[in-house]
């Protein structure tokens, strides 16, 4: 069994085009989730998948690996199961699947997130959550909230807040999803297969897709967070937070 860190990374967002490629610090984007993914101790290789020519050049240009698939995948995690088919994966492999907008990752959340799949040979996908500090992501529907049973699978993921306080003040956390996901290479196969699922439509998250047609997924709650870059003005905020995540 092999651990794989794959990045889908697309040039396209109707709030930041060529988001990959900004520069941080001197570097694109792209490259610091890649550096920061390498620093995994479980990882054999990272890969950044893309459909756009001018991000896998960018790559190459600093040494990584890219690999180009198609233009109409629905989701990330679509473009990873992608990948893991041309790579001809065994149904075992573990994918790990990076955000390329958090380029602050912290390399021990690799380990975290695949941590249920090395334990649990049956479960097919795993993912993490941080404790909300800051009361602003509560309510913001950008940064997407996660609520889970006592075995840790998840309820349900949405970008309102969740669960909903009746009785204030609240005496419960928040959790925060961090779009860091584990797959095993066989549940992969099944997702892409899936149709699209209402909720996943109507959230536009693709993470519901699974929980929709009954697929189990475990959340791992992280110490750390990792910071995303939605906006141009993210990128100063990042700036300054680099010493801070070194």
């Amino acid at each position: 069994m092999q651990v794989i860190a794959m990045i889908p990374s697309r040039w396209g967002s109707t709030r930041f085009e060529g988001k990959p490629l900004a520069r941080i610090a001197q570097k694109p984007m792209v490259q610091w989730v890649y550096e920061r993914a390498m620093k995994a101790d479980s990882i054999s290789r990272v890969i950044v998948v893309t459909d756009d020519l001018r991000i896998a050049d960018a790559v190459r240009q600093f040494g990584g690996n890219a690999l180009m698939t198609r233009p109409d995948n629905r989701s990330g995690t679509d473009r990873v199961a992608e990948a893991a088919m041309m790579l001809n994966l065994s149904p075992d492999d573990i994918v790990v699947n990076i955000q390329g907008d958090q380029p602050l990752l912290q390399s021990d959340c690799v380990s975290e997130v695949i941590g249920p799949l090395i334990r649990e040979p049956a479960l097919g996908m795993s993912t993490l959550a941080y404790r909300i500090v800051n009361p602003d992501e509560i309510t913001n529907p950008k940064d997407v909230k996660v609520v889970f049973d006592v075995h840790g699978n998840a309820l349900y993921f949405s970008r309102s807040t969740i669960p909903f306080a009746r009785d204030l003040p609240a005496r419960h956390d928040t959790f925060k999803h961090l779009g860091v996901y584990a797959y095993r290479k066989q549940f992969l196969d099944i997702f892409r297969k899936l149709p699209t699922g209402t909720l996943e439509d109507t959230e536009k998250l693709e993470q519901l897709r699974a929980l929709e047609y009954g697929h189990p997924v475990r959340v791992v709650v992280t110490a750390h967070d990792s910071p995303e870059v939605d906006v141009p003005e993210d990128i100063f905020r990042m700036e300054s937070l680099i010493s801070l995540f070194r």
